[in-house]
């Protein structure tokens, strides 16, 4: 066993500071099982959140030396011999207690995102697709909820008070998952571009690059909606046809 120096954030909604623990780490440990080490053995109060511990629940985001990663899926030794490793918090979200935070943002959120709709089945009683468009949305439910993309998004993480007119990427992967499924029939456009703010998006692709489960949310997802949304509302060919025909949207 090699002993290592862990800096844990340890506070609440009122405050709090990084306290320093050594503690033991063996061979092919990630970081959650250390961390779980120091609760068991020095901090018993330590509040920290995780359930699978594989990398497919998402819950225990944390910042490791300033990067956001989820704790189990995060080994000890890529980190160099003798270096500090500091867990806090993710930071775009407020406190609870020690490494768990409210993230109860992203949850109101989805809440205002119609449900999935499908039109009326086909004259043999079957709905079909096309396996390309199949393949286009199953990259979007591989998301975990690990909130790691709305924890490095500027516009939430940097600007709290644009929160209630922007969802952030991980909300814009659920859109994107609905909005492409060619048997949807909800038209959730105008809550994407009024509700959801996507406008305030300016595609740095943070949030793809922090992706543990790699989906493209950027390229895939991000920017085929903005594209949707330009074309329904200010493209002057679309707004010819309308102004002709006298229809709406």
């Amino acid at each position: 066993m090699d002993e290592v120096t862990m800096r844990l954030w340890r506070g609440d909604r009122s405050g709090g500071a990084h306290q320093e623990y050594r503690v033991a780490a063996q061979e092919g440990e990630v970081v959650l099982d250390v961390v779980h080490r120091i609760q068991a053995t020095q901090a018993p109060d330590l509040a920290v959140r995780w359930n699978c511990k594989a990398g497919k629940c998402g819950s225990c985001s944390a910042e490791v030396n300033g990067r956001p990663r989820l704790m189990c899926m995060t080994r000890m030794n890529t980190f160099p011999a003798g270096e500090t490793i500091t867990i806090s918090p993710i930071k775009a979200f407020p406190p609870i207690k020690d490494l768990v935070t409210d993230v109860s943002f992203n949850f109101e959120k989805a809440k205002a995102v119609p449900a999935f709709k499908p039109g009326p089945k086909e004259a043999d009683g079957t709905r079909r697709m096309f396996q390309e468009d199949v393949d286009r949305v199953q990259e979007f439910h591989k998301c975990i909820e690990c909130f790691l993309c709305q924890d490095v998004c500027h516009v939430i993480r940097d600007h709290p008070e644009n929160q209630p007119a922007f969802a952030g990427p991980r909300l814009f992967v659920r859109l994107a998952a609905l909005e492409m499924h060619p048997l949807d029939t909800n038209d959730r456009l105008e809550l994407i571009k009024q509700q959801a703010g996507l406008g305030y998006c300016n595609i740095t692709k943070c949030c793809t690059e922090v992706c543990p489960e790699g989906i493209k949310i950027t390229d895939n997802a991000i920017i085929p909606l903005k594209e949707r949304v330009v074309t329904e509302y200010h493209d002057p060919v679309i707004w010819l046809v309308r102004k002709v025909t006298g229809r709406g949207r």
